[in-house]
């Protein structure tokens, strides 16, 4: 286990009702003027917004609205953010969402420190040196993004789609109500689950190999996901369900299961080249590349890794020929995410054979990715084309 420092600074509201302590809190953060950064009108129609906004009224504090951020946030979104932040003074940003949102308003909380665009934050040429407090009110079990620093934007004109990674950006509190997750369509509450497990096997298959609680950790998070993504599906509005998804997909991502190890994220890297092309939804798109990746790096190497995954998630009895146990609970895993009604290949989603040498290269531009082994632009043209 390498050296690490431990810090969680995110403050976490959890459960019925917890929307009543928004006001108290911003203040506590000397919120005067809010931006509020939503996308669709899910949370006007379901009543979130007027409770929000009726919140900050009783509170005196005063805000402006920025909507229509999609899914897979654009950078034009982050510009026109930081554009209202500081026509208006804001110093105090709440994202009202999922991780899109949320990652918007990260990235528009540093880019108003920024002289330049916001884009050099993802190019190396700029560093963050500061950021407006950032809350979250979650509305979907998936990214994490409410207890992490990290952002991820797409940039349609450059076709391509990177991550931004600093302390700077981690929300300063969330609020996580299991019932606004309950009008999450099927589809996104399959995609959801998939981009929460894809998140523990990108810190599950990592180095060093031997780091015994945090592989239990990541292995009770699938577990969790695998039992209760099903339920949510079938009863949409099952608390109990709920509840576990959206805890579990903080769990999953706000550092608790990297310390001390190296994390692999190639499945991410190639998600991220194909939805910067196509506007893939992510957590589709991880579902899809998962088990073609798996399959493909499967080796003598790294076998025991997916073996114990098949023995202690997918409860594959366990057996001398680990290979073969290995390939047992890929297969399982795929046939989950097709109970889930996910498609299973690239094609079913749009992507063309003529588009794979174009997502390898954003990939793979130069250098390998992914550390329980790594690839290069061929390995990564390969898996595509077994996705497709």
């Amino acid at each position: 286990m390498h050296n690490f420092t431990l810090s969680m600074p995110t403050k976490i509201f959890f459960g019925k009702s917890q929307i009543d302590v928004l006001g108290e809190q911003i203040k506590n953060h000397s919120g005067t003027k809010v931006l509020i950064c939503y996308g669709s009108n899910r949370i006007k129609e379901s009543g979130l917004l007027d409770t929000i906004t009726n919140l900050l009224y009783e509170n005196n504090i005063a805000y402006c609205e920025l909507s229509g951020i999609q899914p897979n946030p654009r950078i034009r979104s982050v510009r026109k953010g930081i554009e209202i932040c500081r026509e208006n003074d804001v110093d105090f940003i709440l994202a009202v969402g999922g991780g899109s949102i949320i990652d918007c308003a990260k990235t528009i909380a540093a880019g108003v420190f920024h002289d330049g665009d916001p884009w050099d934050f993802f190019t190396d040429k700029a560093k963050v040196t500061d950021a407006l407090p950032i809350a979250t009110v979650l509305t979907l079990a998936a990214t994490g993004s409410e207890m992490n620093g990290n952002a991820v934007i797409t940039n349609v004109e450059a076709v391509n789609k990177k991550a931004l990674r600093t302390s700077m950006i981690i929300p300063a509190f969330s609020i996580l109500d299991p019932e606004y997750t309950y009008t999450v369509p099927k589809y996104h509450t399959a995609a959801g689950t998939a981009d929460i497990m894809s998140h523990v096997f990108e810190q599950y298959f990592s180095t060093p190999e031997d780091i015994f609680i945090q592989t239990q950790l990541a292995e009770a998070i699938l577990k969790t996901t695998i039992k209760y993504g099903p339920v949510a599906l079938k009863e949409p509005e099952n608390y109990e369900a709920r509840a576990n998804l959206l805890f579990a997909g903080t769990l999953a991502l706000n550092d608790l299961l990297s310390f001390g190890l190296d994390g692999d994220w190639a499945v991410h890297v190639i998600e991220h080249a194909i939805s910067a092309i196509s506007d893939l939804t992510h957590g589709v798109g991880l579902a899809i590349l998962t088990p073609p990746w798996m399959r493909y790096v499967l080796d003598e190497n790294n076998v025991e890794k997916l073996c114990n995954l098949s023995v202690n998630v997918f409860e594959i009895p366990s057996g001398n020929n680990k290979m073969e146990i290995a390939r047992q609970g890929i297969d399982k895993l795929q046939s989950f995410f097709a109970s889930l009604e996910i498609p299973a290949r690239l094609s079913e989603v749009g992507i063309k054979e003529d588009q794979l040498e174009q997502i390898a290269k954003i990939a793979a531009p130069s250098d390998t990715i992914g550390s329980f082994k790594e690839l290069n632009y061929n390995d990564v043209l390969e898996i595509l084309k077994t996705a497709l």
